[in-house]
């Protein structure tokens, strides 16, 4: 389920870090995982009235959330990818349910 998700993620990655000269070594991928956390948690925090909104208004935070939150997406599956983590049998294991039977 997750193996084409990753890929694309990895895709793209690999093609901005190439772009910005960035080295993506195996601590870069927890680094980012860690900064996206902290960008979701300020457009959390703009959204539910804890933070500047900086004049934008609550579709447009709300938006930022779900852009935050898709990168935070990305950069597990990138972490994930990059360390051959089985997602998949690890939600079988942690929450009971097959992903993507649905």
């Amino acid at each position: 389920m997750f193996s084409n998700l990753m890929q694309q993620f990895e895709l793209a990655s690999e093609k901005y870090a190439r772009a910005n000269d960035i080295e993506r070594d195996p601590d870069w991928f927890l680094l980012k995982l860690q900064e996206e956390v902290g960008e979701v948690t300020q457009a959390w925090n703009r959204l539910s009235g804890r933070g500047r909104s900086k004049g934008k208004t609550q579709e447009e935070m709300r938006q930022d959330l779900s852009d935050e939150t898709a990168d935070l997406l990305g950069h597990v599956l990138l972490l994930a990818h990059k360390n051959g983590l089985d997602l998949e049998a690890s939600i079988k294991r942690k929450w009971l349910f097959e992903p993507g039977a649905l």
